[in-house]
């Protein structure tokens, strides 16, 4: 077990580091309202583009192969071109993006294959750009963090994709009805493009870089640290790739990812095709889980911290991460039984909630591990996460099909349990083998 980390300053000296997690909040927030509008959007492209559930379910996971797969690559790429400059051009091509999928199917491709097609291509390629997100914010994070203090802004970059999912299916069903479901792609590409400019104007890649931060603050984010070293070594996805602990990491987020993304992929339609509720009422009820999970995301990440400080690193992941799959297994499961749609959806809410409850320890321990490498440990950690959205996206409406909605929602308990135990062999106090990291 690890030395036990002396206790972080309070928040109480707001510096720059917290006016940059402001700005990672929002990108996080429009991240997922440009992500998941296909979802809500879905229920009327489907029928007018002549795609079936089990045919969008393909569209779904080709957004989560090209997310999955460029995730180590896109860790790798904010490493060495630095955050400022990736996450600019990175969300540049989110608004093209966004645009194409509004214009494209039906319209410039008309036949039902061609919009097929042209959806898994839109979709793929936003898949790609948006991969590297998490782990450029990450290493960021590690960078403008002090040592010991990673959980909680991990987590609230998890409060802020939550916002950003809850916000979007009551704003893209609003659209949708009054203008068309083209429209919603539309109305999203002002916020994102407003978004890359604040972000530019106001970022800066370490904190020795920026005019605004000072000497105390400096200090305060660089003890416990050695000097010298830098990111984006070269051969850091090798070292990370043959890391026992990474690759743990990596498959226990794919069996709790295998749930978050049953709510990201298939919610909205479960509530209205399944349990009755009507599109605008649907587009409200699909928000909740994304509400509540936005709560506990900054309570998991803040009780990871304050249990890293007491216990060390290793206890400190653990609890609450262990804790909370386990809460996700047993809501999931009597949600799905549930006979009452408001108590499904309570239960179901409580569900993903847990999933978020969960976020910060594993972000905290991919960087405890990583240091330096933060952006390339993250990165293959989060790989493994979204090969748990490329298994639910199309398997889950397959055993739907089959057997119906409740074995549908509940093999995610399985899934959860595996990862819970998994969490029993990671030990996030050992540092990525033979890292440059320069952080003690």
């Amino acid at each position: 077990m690890g030395a036990v980390l002396s206790p972080v300053p309070s928040v109480r000296a707001l510096g720059v580091r917290w006016r940059i997690l402001a700005i990672l909040f929002v990108v996080s927030f429009v991240a997922y309202l440009l992500r998941m509008n296909l979802s809500v959007a879905a229920k009327m492209a489907m029928p007018e583009l002549g795609i079936s559930e089990v045919r969008m379910g393909w569209v779904f996971a080709a957004f989560v192969w090209g997310y999955a797969l460029f995730q180590l690559p896109g860790g790798v790429f904010g490493g060495r071109v630095g955050p400022r400059r990736a996450l600019s051009v990175l969300c540049l091509a989110w608004v093209a993006l966004t645009v194409l999928t509004g214009l494209v199917p039906g319209l410039v491709a008309t036949s039902a294959v061609g919009a097929l097609l042209s959806l898994v291509l839109l979709r793929f390629a936003m898949g790609v750009v948006q991969a590297p997100l998490f782990p450029i914010t990450a290493g960021a994070i590690a960078a403008w963090f002090p040592v010991g203090g990673w959980a909680l802004p991990n987590a609230l970059l998890s409060t802020g994709l939550s916002l950003g999912a809850a916000f979007t299916p009551p704003l893209v069903a609003w659209v949708m009805l009054r203008l068309g479901w083209r429209e919603s792609f539309y109305v999203a590409a002002p916020i994102a493009l407003a978004m890359i400019g604040l972000w530019w104007w106001y970022a800066t890649d370490t904190p020795e870089d920026h005019p605004a931060v000072e000497p105390d603050e400096l200090a305060l984010i660089r003890e416990g640290r050695r000097a010298g070293g830098r990111s984006g070594t070269r051969g850091a996805w090798m070292r990370a790739l043959r890391d026992r602990d990474v690759l743990l990491l990596t498959a226990s987020y794919l069996c709790m990812n295998y749930v978050f993304y049953i709510f990201f992929s298939w919610f909205y339609l479960y509530l209205v095709d399944v349990r009755g509720f009507g599109l605008f009422a649907g587009g409200f009820a699909a928000s909740l889980p994304f509400v509540v999970g936005a709560l506990a995301a900054g309570v998991g990440g803040w009780l990871c911290d304050r249990l890293c400080r007491r216990l060390g690193p290793r206890a400190g992941c653990r609890v609450p991460a262990i804790a909370g799959l386990g809460l996700v297994a047993a809501f999931l499961v009597a949600g799905a039984q549930a006979r009452n749609a408001t108590a499904a959806l309570v239960l179901l809410s409580l569900c993903f909630a847990a999933t978020q409850l969960t976020e910060g320890a594993y972000w905290a321990a991919a960087t405890y591990i990583g240091r330096r490498e933060t952006a390339t440990t993250t990165g293959l950690m989060n790989t493994g996460g979204n090969l748990g959205g490329v298994i639910s996206s199309p398997l889950v409406p397959w055993l739907a099909e089959r057997w119906g909605w409740i074995p549908a929602l509940s093999s995610g308990a399985l899934f959860a349990l595996v990862g819970a135990v998994l969490w029993l062999f990671v030990r996030p106090e050992r540092r990525l083998s033979t890292s440059e990291d320069g952080l003690c």
